[in-house]
This record gives C-alpha cells, structure tokens and sequence, in this order.
C-alpha cells in the first residue's frame, strides 16, 4: 500500500515538474516574441526621424502631421505597458501612412531616391512587425492557456504565472497605409 502512495506521489510531482517546465517555457517564447516585436518597433522609430527629415525638405505645409508623428515617436519609446504601446504604435502607424501618402502631393518628393529607399525600408519593417505581432499573440494565446487549463493553472497559480497582454492594432485604419508606387517615375 505504501509503494502505491509513493507512486501516485512520485506522478503527481513528476506532472507537476512538467507543468512548471511548460509554463516557463511558454512564459520565456512569450518575451523572446515580445523581444521581436521590440526590435521591429526600434527599428521603425529610427527610420522615422529621416523620413521626416526627407518629407520636410518637399512638403513645409505638412508641419503638424510631421510634428505629430515626431511627438508620437517619442511617447511610443517610453510606454513599456504592452496596451498603451500597442494603441501609440497604432497611431504611429497610421502618421507614417499619411507622410507616405504626402508624396502624391509632391512629385519632387516621390521620385527622390532617399524617399523610396525610406518608404521601401518602412514597408519592410511593417511587414516584419506583424509577422512579430501574429508570433507573440500566438504565443500569448498559448501561454494564457497553460495558466487557464486544468491542471497546469493549479501549477501556475502556485508559483505566480500571470497572463499576459496581447499586442494588437484596435482598427483597421492603421492596417491601411497608403503606399507609393516604388520604381521610376514617368
């Protein structure tokens, strides 16, 4: 009888072990994610400040967009909450949208090469960024779950295993940045 105790104690720990493992697990490809998307967002913030300053030679009128999108750069940089940044990156977006669509308005701007090089750069970091995005959500989604489920949530409320926040855009404008035809210009 006591060896059976033993066993089922032995299992129920070896499980416990597991549990614990996998949560950690999903908890450290939840921060890699999140160390992903970061570096998107960086490299984002350190494109806008030329492509504000490559707009602001052609288009003096566009002060306040370019201003706003300069102000928003800085306040995205210092929000570490994963809500609050994702909703400033969102409206971060959707500026850098409008400077791009700018150069409809000025055809000096759409045909300078340092202007398509920017615009080429920012698309491509667009889509890197929500390739990060869908990773972290996903891995989000899976983490949460590990502490929701029976009987891992026994495990993670344990040992302090706390869900996390996804990182999504809240509209669809953002997903909708105008782009500019890249190439020559006739």
């Amino acid at each position: 009888m006591m060896t059976v105790v033993f066993v089922v104690l032995l299992l129920i720990l070896g499980a416990g072990v597991v549990m614990y493992n996998r949560l950690v697990g999903g908890r450290n490809r939840v921060a890699t994610a999140w160390s992903d998307i970061d570096v998107q967002l960086q490299r984002r913030h350190d494109l806008i400040p030329r492509l504000v300053t490559a707009v602001d030679q052609y288009a003096q009128y566009e002060r306040a967009t370019l201003e706003a999108v300069t102000a928003l750069r800085g306040e995205a940089m210092r929000v570490a909450d994963v809500q609050a940044r994702g909703k400033l990156e969102e409206k971060l977006s959707v500026g850098v949208g409008r400077i791009i669509a700018l150069a409809e308005s000025y055809p000096d701007l759409k045909a300078n090469q340092n202007f398509l090089g920017l615009q080429s750069e920012l698309v491509e970091t667009e889509n890197y960024l929500q390739f990060a995005r869908r990773y972290y959500n996903g891995s989000v989604r899976d983490y949460n779950t590990l502490t929701d489920v029976v009987p891992s949530n026994l495990v993670a409320n344990w040992f302090g295993f706390e869900q996390k926040e996804f990182f999504q855009k809240t509209s669809d404008e953002a997903a909708n940045v105008p782009l500019v035809k890249l190439g020559s210009v006739e």
